[in-house]
């Protein structure tokens, strides 16, 4: 036991050295920091309150709407204007603010925030629609609000965007986040939404903070709208780097459109697995041609063509 203690004893000895370095690494704050459990309750509260008749108020018994929009409002701005006042130090302007005026300043974000809901519920119900319209498989909008990853996604996107318009630090990029880990889908809270955005199935979507999205779009599984090249770092913060999408675009699983300057116009549709980095115009139809086929048969090749000399060779893909 002692030998244990010893060997436990050096090697905590070991770390408080260790964190003695400088780095960004040992830096220890006991406080100031926002707690991303809050914040993740903060967003499913968000979500009871923009779709009132689907989730349960966990913890509130209530018997009328307005009790239980009134119980959850009290909650989400009491946590939301305490998580604001922890992360606005971040901004320069508030450094060395007082704490008054940090909790004066998130309590004002907080209200111009929730304020936005009604616009958020606008947006979101033709995303619902978009959903409903373009998924035959789809059998209810119940379905698509309890279950479909791609609503849920672009309810948070919709969420983080207006708190990071807001200039709130963190908070917004932790709920997408949270949303990208358990969905598969990456929007930076940055990107802006057009109304009827619909993303089918959506595992492997990325999504950039400088993209713009128009109305009536629609993006498979494995969409990349990236950024040609993040060698330049921080030199290219707030600089355009993600493409613009118009109207009424389709793209299909794997395209990757990537560039600042690249814009799709309306009533494209960029086929599977398309790498472009370059303007495509209005009304185009962009495609991979076919690449061809090569079947091995034990000693035999074919090309997928029939071989007629050799017809037990023949190969159907159905």
């Amino acid at each position: 036991m002692n030998e244990m203690n010893n060997r436990i004893n050096g090697l905590v000895e070991t770390l408080l050295e260790d964190y003695q370095g400088g780095r960004t690494i040992d830096e220890i704050r006991l406080s100031g920091q926002p707690d991303k459990k809050v914040v993740v309750d903060i967003l499913e509260k968000l979500r009871r309150l923009i779709f009132p008749g689907y989730f349960k108020n966990e913890g509130y018994n209530t018997f009328t709407t307005r009790n239980s929009t009134t119980m959850l409002l009290e909650d989400v701005i009491y946590n939301l204007s305490r998580q604001i006042a922890l992360v606005l130090p971040c901004r320069e302007e508030f450094e060395r603010v007082g704490c008054d005026a940090v909790s004066a300043e998130a309590e004002r974000l907080t209200f111009v925030f929730l304020e936005k809901i009604p616009k958020i519920r606008e947006f979101i119900e033709t995303d619902l629609q978009a959903a409903y319209d373009g998924d035959p498989a789809a059998y209810s909008k119940d379905e698509i609000v309890f279950s479909y990853p791609g609503l849920y996604a672009i309810l948070t996107s919709r969420i983080a965007h207006e708190l990071f318009l807001l200039g709130v630090p963190l908070i917004p990029r932790m709920m997408t986040e949270h949303a990208h880990s358990r969905t598969g889908i990456d929007i930076h809270p940055g990107v802006t939404l057009g109304k009827y955005f619909f993303i089918d199935h959506g595992t492997g979507i990325v999504i950039g903070e400088t993209t713009e999205i128009g109305n009536n779009v629609k993006v498979y599984q494995g969409v990349t709208l990236g950024a040609l090249s993040t060698r330049g770092g921080q030199t290219l913060r707030n600089k355009k780097r993600h493409p613009t999408i118009m109207d009424n675009v389709t793209i299909y699983s794997g395209a990757s459109i990537l560039g600042g300057e690249t814009v799709v116009g309306e009533n494209a549709v960029i086929g599977g697995n398309a790498f472009i980095t370059s303007s495509v115009p209005a009304g185009a139809r962009v495609s991979i041609k076919t690449q061809e086929l090569l079947y091995s048969f034990g000693s035999s090749k074919s090309t997928g063509k029939k071989d007629f000399e050799n017809p037990d060779n023949w190969f159907y893909v159905i």
